[in-house]
């Protein structure tokens, strides 16, 4: 049976009276810029998170760009960030005028790799943004600390990670901003673009709801130049409809994780990565286990995992787009996040880290594949999608001989050939 990545209407049409009935109250209220269904929605995200504030927004990538812009980031200042994310990230600081310092990744969590951070610091850093990518949460400790020990601001980027915790704190409310997406694939799904921004501090939240609105308090006095960021009443409703199931969406959404890594795991040539050393810190490695050609996701201890994607590595040169095809022709949905760095962009190519190899990040855009993971997803798709996976892994040879190829995650070894 087709298994597509995701399928929205299994889960909005579920709720289509409700969604419906919403679509008639902002009709019949004739409020369609910002007001008390943007209001609602704002409240609840806030207290959902942990904080004082939540200020919505017109897209996921207008809220990082509405938190560089409140903390008055712009030219001649540098934001330090992953180059395994999506792009926005990167954008958004160099829409601002700034300069995005790249880092390597984590090859275990996929997050930023905090020693790196501290080491990129310059009197030029004015912010780092971490990723919590793919729902799980960055290791936050060292980026707070160094932030803290250089004066720099944190916007956690938690696009994909609505409801994902660090050390039993929401993410979103250890930084000076939080911000999240929701766009139609995000676990809390739209209609369309929207977002959220949320903070903790008055003076930040306040600068921040005047520049979504061209920077005026009151109408048409511009203390800002700001932009046109709000979220739309409509968007703000629906959304309201599907935020009282968003627990039960994650509790699926772990189930189907736990289902993949239990049935996929038992599979000759598949295995968690290893850690060795500390997480996402002082020069930790994923450890590959012998004879393994493909790596399960794993979600550590103190932060938790929401599972917007459930992505493996596939070691081996060219076995990912292999595998990818094979799976496509049985009609089972997947996608590579990211297939190209950001340090590999051809539109960052003006920075001198174009010139740089980050690889772990290089290796995992040649390795990284998602697979459905959605709420609704069926236990007998996903066991079409494990047959399918077992039969590619019955017909490739082991992996021992791409060991010369270098194997991926050892950033810390040398590379043949490179």
């Amino acid at each position: 049976m087709p298994v597509p990545l995701l399928d929205l209407n299994a889960q909005n049409l579920a709720l289509e009276k409700e969604l419906k009935s919403a679509f008639e109250r902002v009709l019949r209220s004739g409020q369609f810029i910002l007001g008390p269904e943007v209001q609602d929605l704002e409240a609840k995200i806030a207290t959902m998170v942990g904080v004082r504030h939540g200020i919505g927004v017109s897209s996921g990538t207008d809220a990082i760009l509405l938190a560089l812009m409140a903390l008055g980031i712009g030219p001649g200042d540098e934001v330090i960030c992953p180059t395994f994310t999506f792009f926005a990230t990167a954008g958004c600081v160099a829409r601002v005028g700034a300069k995005p310092v790249f880092v390597d990744s984590c090859p275990i969590c996929f997050n930023l790799r905090v020693e790196e951070v501290a080491r990129r610091i310059t009197p030029r850093t004015r912010a780092i943004i971490p990723v919590h990518l793919f729902g799980q949460a960055a290791e936050l400790d060292g980026i707070l600390e160094a932030a803290r020990a250089h004066g720099v601001a944190v916007i956690e980027d938690a696009a994909q990670s609505l409801g994902t915790s660090y050390r039993g704190r929401p993410v979103g409310s250890l930084g000076d901003f939080g911000i999240f997406s929701f766009f139609p694939s995000k676990n809390l799904g739209g209609f369309g673009d929207g977002g959220i921004v949320v903070t903790d501090d008055d003076e930040l939240a306040a600068k921040a709801r005047s520049l979504r609105a061209h920077g005026a308090k009151p109408k048409y006095y511009h203390k800002y130049v700001g932009g046109n960021f709000r979220l739309d009443p409509l968007q703000a409703a629906l959304l309201g409809v599907k935020l009282p199931h968003y627990d039960e969406y994650t509790e699926k959404r772990r189930a189907n994780a736990a289902y993949y890594t239990d049935k996929l795991g038992r599979l000759p040539g598949v295995a968690a990565a290893r850690e060795t050393g500390t997480a996402c810190r002082n020069g930790a490695t994923a450890g590959i286990p012998t004879g393994a050609r493909i790596l399960l996701p794993v979600s550590h201890d103190q932060r938790s995992h929401i599972w917007n994607q459930y992505t493996l590595r596939v070691l081996g040169e060219g076995r990912r787009d292999a595998l990818r095809e094979a799976l496509k022709a049985k009609q089972i949905g997947t996608e590579i996040y990211y297939p190209v760095p950001m340090h590999r962009q051809e539109c960052f190519a003006y920075l001198d880290s174009a010139a740089e190899s980050l690889p772990n990040a290089e290796r995992l855009a040649s390795e990284a594949l998602s697979i459905p993971i959605y709420p609704e997803l069926q236990r007998s798709q996903q066991d079409e999608v494990i047959a399918a996976i077992e039969s590619v892994m019955a017909r490739s040879p082991s992996a021992e001989g791409d060991r010369a190829h270098g194997s991926p995650g050892d950033a810390d070894r040398p590379r043949a050939g490179g």
